[in-house]
C-alpha cells in the first residue's frame, strides 16, 4: 500500500464517524483499567511501557533515550491528552486528542507522497 492511499484509509477511517467513535471507545475502554470513567497517567503510561511503542520508534539511528527522557515522554503524551489539565483523561479529550494525531499521520502521509511519488511505506 503507498503512503497516499494509506493516508486515504486514516481519512475515510475518521470521517466514518460511526465507526470512528466505536473504535476510540473501545480503545478507551481497554485503557481505562480501572473502569472509573477516565484514564489515568499510571494507566496510560502502563500501556506505553507495556507495548514498548515509545523505545521502538524514537530509538533512531542507534540514538536511545534515557530512562529519564523516556518518562518525560510519557508524561508530555499524556498532557496532550489530558486538555483540560485535571490529570484524568475522558472520553471526550481522548476522543479529540486520537481524531488530532490521526489527521497529522494522514497529512504527513500525504506530503511525504506530495515530496516523493514514488515513496512507500
Amino acid at each position: 500500500m503507498t503512503q497516499l492511499q494509506d493516508a486515504l484509509v486514516i481519512s475515510e477511517f475518521i470521517n466514518n464517524e460511526k465507526f470512528f467513535k466505536a473504535s476510540v471507545e473501545n480503545t478507551f475502554a481497554s485503557l481505562d483499567t480501572n473502569n472509573d470513567g477516565f484514564i489515568s497517567f499510571a494507566e496510560m503510561a502502563k500501556e506505553l511501557i507495556s507495548l514498548k511503542i515509545l523505545k521502538t520508534s524514537l530509538d533512531v539511528d542507534g540514538i536511545a533515550l534515557s530512562h529519564e527522557e523516556l518518562k518525560e515522554l510519557r508524561r508530555d503524551i499524556f498532557t496532550r491528552f489530558d486538555r483540560d489539565g485535571s490529570m484524568m483523561v475522558d472520553l471526550e479529550e481522548f476522543q479529540e486528542e486520537m481524531r488530532e494525531m490521526l489527521v497529522a499521520v494522514a497529512n504527513s502521509l500525504s506530503l511525504s507522497k506530495a515530496r516523493d511519488p514514488n515513496a512507500r511505506l
